[in-house]
């Protein structure tokens, strides 16, 4: 078999149970609720593989998600860091845009 070979992902129990949560909320962002049944699947010993068939993702962001749990924790494999730049401006409303 070809490609490398991922090291057992093993999440602590209260990342786990704040990760079922997130999932059996009704307001949590689809972004947020992927990468958090990507961290549950493979934390129950399945493959990338058989992860990426499930969440319907790229093999990359399986890894990339595992990665960022392993390296800086939950909220980090979880959440976008912030971005540079302009924050967005947004008129008052009723104000109409020109």
């Amino acid at each position: 078999m070809r490609g490398r070979y991922p090291d057992q992902l093993t999440l602590k129990k209260k990342d786990m149970a704040t990760l079922q949560q997130l999932l059996h909320q009704g307001n949590t962002g689809l972004r947020v609720a992927r990468r958090a049944q990507i961290l549950l699947t493979r934390a129950s010993n399945q493959r990338v593989c058989q992860v990426v068939t499930k969440v319907d993702q790229h093999p990359a962001t399986v890894w990339r998600v595992c990665e960022r749990y392993r390296q800086h924790g939950l909220v980090a494999a979880l959440y976008d860091a912030p971005r540079s730049g302009r924050p967005p401006v947004f008129s008052p409303e009723g104000a109409e845009a020109d």
